[in-house]
């Protein structure tokens, strides 16, 4: 498996606030990477710079071999990039379907191949389709998170960035939520997970990063930052 996402020596500002300092890393195609931290250790803003959503200061961000750092947000997504935002972030006037179809807004596909790849999502999360006519802002959160889950999958990504999906959520909830995105994985996405239940996360991902006022203080294989005494203190609990 190649790379498929490089971050190198980004540097991102508020104002003259140094909110990501130098970070580095990087994911390979077919990988789940999960970035795990404190709230206002920089997991987000990373997330937003990836997307395009911020702009760099200084680094470079590179996806599939091209430079994006520069690059327009909707232009990211044409290359192969989503994101589903932190709290969700759902239509909340448009329907289950509706939702679905502005996730294929980029794609210049006929309405037949877009009818064909929502089936697939109803597949994928059958709750959404017995929900397919109803307003998104009269799900509940799983639903919901389901659904910017699914939309984002219209866009056909190669790489899904996914920023706190677990945030809200019964423990019931955030399980299937996970599964969801194992499943997702298994069919060729590659993920990176910002996530702060760092315990879920750790067990779903092949590797990690631990993220600390804006700088990456650790890294290595999931498993082993898992079992690593200062993580188990500091996000894990025990």
């Amino acid at each position: 498996m190649g790379e498929m996402l490089r971050v190198q020596d980004i540097n991102v500002f508020y104002g003259s606030i140094h909110a990501i300092r130098d970070i580095s890393f990087h994911v390979d195609e077919g990988e789940i990477v999960t970035l795990i931290g404190a709230n206002g250790a920089g997991k987000t803003t990373t997330m937003h710079a990836i997307s395009g959503l911020l702009k760099l200061k200084g680094g470079e961000i590179d996806f599939m071999g091209q430079k994006i750092s520069q690059m327009e947000a909707h232009k990211i997504i044409r290359l192969g990039l989503a994101q589903v935002p932190e709290g969700r972030r759902v239509f909340s006037h448009l329907s289950v379907q509706e939702n679905l179809e502005m996730g294929a807004f980029t794609r210049k596909v006929s309405k037949d191949v877009i009818a064909d790849d929502m089936e697939m999502i109803f597949e994928r999360l059958p709750r959404l389709k017995e929900r397919r006519r109803q307003q998104a802002g009269t799900l509940s959160g799983g639903e919901q998170q389901m659904l910017a889950i699914g939309r984002a999958l219209m866009c056909k990504p190669r790489m899904l960035l996914l920023d706190e999906p677990s945030m809200g959520l019964s423990p019931l909830l955030v399980k299937e939520i996970f599964h969801i995105i194992e499943d997702v994985n298994r069919d060729g996405v590659t993920v990176l997970l910002v996530e702060q239940n760092a315990k879920m996360a750790l067990e779903i991902a092949d590797r990690a990063y631990v993220l600390e006022t804006g700088t990456i203080k650790m890294e290595g294989p999931a498993d082993e930052l898992a079992n690593n005494i200062e993580v188990r203190k500091a996000y894990l609990g025990c």
